[in-house]
């Protein structure tokens, strides 16, 4: 989309077919920030109107009459940073999603918190009542006087002020987008008192170019590449543990693995990165993963781990798993606080993991000529091995991937999406059973090779306006895990992207505390296949309950009719019960239609989902 940079005058909501000018009479504060987010080709803010942040509301509608950016309704706050959040895995740009003071910041928290912990970069807006209104008990008021939401904000957020004078608008603008996408990425909150929006704007245009500020730094640690390195040179068997925050590197990455014939696996988050067909990939490891990568990691002939861009949590590090961390370990992170997780590597690497992985590989290009011919026979002997590497070989019940048996069984959902969507499509799941039967047993077939020329990832230099996405096929959430993050993250995602079709894997809770902003795909006639587990349950905690010998309570829901539900929305909706029922979708129909579909997709409820990691977790707690 192009976008113009010109603002129109703060006292008139008229507008001209006219070129843009710069305009002599003063604009807004709330008229320049949006100027700054469209220098940085965001197309959409998501969020809910009021009145302390009806000025930027004012602003977004002038931009989006010249062509700019445009505002996307959500239902409810929360609902608008998860959709903020899809849309930045989607784009590789900020996610922008905006509140009034009061319930609405207060509504935001669990988005934004999700966010903050699976490092997504946001910009988070809030608004507040005038300032001289503060510590008089105004309608909503969020200062340090009244409810106080930016004290709430802070603990979930890497910049987080009050922009209390039009002067500081610049300063903490370029501060808050700075903190977001350098690591660790995530959230920047600035709440503004209504009469500074209103404010003349201290510049008649921005004064920096953002593109430039926040460009990547290619700085790398040299001294710590040479002796990772050196390691590499005097390891035989490498295994290398691919997380979520490998995605703009992940092509010199998997080069990398060629070249070295080291076998990798991936964290739950980092699988959407894959072809889960690679002939050296081995399965995920951790929440929902695979006997195969814990087996490749326990190989006793392993002499270094290299795990890349993972955080370390429970679910991506199997319960702190003693199998990865231990002294073969190596540690390859932009993040400080990822690397402070794991002391008992034998080296830490902290730099753009693109850099080092070019920087590793450029060393390999130069010592070839020097390889022997022992190392390049046992080099083509495990490539050879890996050929004949298939991805079903890790299901923990092959059979009821294959299974006819009705109600439908959960596995064989999972093949039936991953065989007859299209390649381009985009899965996210949710917290529940749907990130575990989706990061076990979804394994998609065709060209899924999410390479230097899809990821953007390889060297070459993204050029403003061209699309870069970081998220690969599968988008899970670790860690904070909120329930509903999928239903929202999909029309982010969906909006980011309409050339793609995309599908939320979500469960009947979910869908109970979110499912109001299949709403918004409506309106915005955004392509998106909810497909809903149906279990009658809170299915994660009904199985944790009966596999812990736990009291069964506070876990059953009652008969939902959700297709029913979306037609009320203005969706289409399918009730499916048997493998015949899915097998008679047609497909190609639902990706093409422009608006949502729902799948109510009645689940065998007595299939346990593969949570073994999060039960040992809660076993050792005892």
């Amino acid at each position: 989309m192009g976008v113009k940079s010109s603002l129109v005058p703060s006292n008139t909501d008229s507008e001209t077919e006219a070129s843009p000018v710069i305009c002599a009479k003063p604009y807004e504060v709330a008229d320049l920030l949006v100027a700054y987010l469209e220098q940085l080709g965001i197309e959409y803010v998501f969020g809910i109107p009021g009145g302390a942040i009806e000025p930027l509301y004012n602003a977004l509608a002038r931009s989006e009459r010249r062509g700019g950016i445009r505002h996307i309704l959500a239902r409810h706050e929360a609902g608008a940073a998860f959709m903020a959040d899809g849309y930045a895995r989607e784009t590789g740009k900020v996610g922008v999603c905006c509140s009034t003071s009061g319930p609405g910041a207060t509504n935001l928290i669990t988005g934004v918190a999700c966010a903050y912990d699976n490092n997504i970069p946001m910009l988070v807006i809030t608004g507040q009542p005038a300032l001289p209104s503060f510590g008089k008990n105004p309608l909503q008021e969020s200062s340090c006087t009244g409810i106080n939401t930016l004290s709430m904000l802070r603990h979930c957020t890497r910049y987080n002020s009050l922009v209390s004078h039009p002067k500081q608008i610049e300063a903490k603008l370029i501060s808050a987008l700075q903190r977001a996408v350098r690591a660790p990425k995530g959230p920047s909150h600035l709440s503004f008192p209504v009469d500074v929006f209103r404010s003349s704007s201290p510049a008649a245009a921005p004064s920096y170019d953002l593109r430039t500020l926040l460009a990547p730094s290619s700085l790398v640690d040299n001294s710590a590449i040479d002796n990772l390195c050196e390691l590499i040179d005097q390891s035989g068997n490498i295994v290398m543990l691919v997380g979520s925050g490998c995605g703009e590197a992940i092509g010199s990455i998997l080069q990398f693995a060629a070249m070295k014939g080291a076998t990798f696996v991936t964290t739950p988050d980092g699988k959407g990165l894959v072809n889960p067909r690679h002939p050296l990939f081995r399965g995920v490891f951790g929440f929902g993963g695979h006997a195969s990568a814990e087996t490749a990691l326990r190989d006793q002939s392993v002499d270094l781990i290299l795990a890349i861009g993972t955080s370390m949590g429970e679910w991506n590090s199997g319960g702190w798993c003693e199998s990865l961390l231990n002294e073969r370990l190596a540690h390859i992170d932009e993040s400080e606080e990822h690397l402070s997780r794991t002391p008992m590597a034998r080296l830490h690497v902290r730099g753009r993991i693109l850099s080092v992985f070019d920087r590793m590989i450029e060393r390999l290009h130069n010592q070839r000529s020097n390889d022997n011919t022992e190392h390049h026979r046992r080099r083509a002997s495990r490539k050879a091995e890996g050929n004949e590497w298939d991805p079903l070989h890790m299901l923990a019940a092959p059979g009821k991937f294959d299974s006819e048996a009705t109600p439908l069984t959960p596995q064989r959902l999972m093949r039936e999406l991953g065989t007859r969507l299209p390649p381009n499509t985009r899965f996210l799941a949710d917290t529940g059973n749907s990130v575990a039967w989706s990061v076990h047993y979804l394994h998609p077939v065709g060209d899924r090779r999410y390479s230097e020329r899809r990821l953007g990832g390889g060297g070459r230099k993204i050029t403003q306006g061209q699309r870069k996405t970081d998220g690969g096929w599968l988008r899970v959430t670790m860690n904070f895990a909120a329930m509903g993050w999928a239903i929202g993250g999909a029309i982010g995602t969906a909006a980011a992207n309409p050339t793609a079709p995309v599908v939320c894997i979500t469960g009947d809770g979910s869908m109970l505390m979110n499912g109001q902003e299949i709403s918004v795909a409506v309106a915005e006639k955004l392509t998106i296949l909810f497909v809903v587990l149906n279990d009658q349950s809170l299915g994660m905690v009904k199985h944790g309950q009966r596999l812990a010998g736990a009291e069964q309570v506070g876990c059953e829901l009652p008969p939902t009719d959700f297709a029913m539900l979306a037609r009320a929305l203005g969706a289409e909706a399918v009730t499916i019960r048997s493998p015949e029922d899915i097998a008679g979708l047609d497909i190609a129909a639902l990706c093409a239609r422009k608006g949502p579909t729902l799948l109510d997709v009645h689940i065998d409820p007595e299939e346990i989902p593969p949570m073994n990691v999060r039960m040992r977790v809660l076993a050792n707690a005892l």
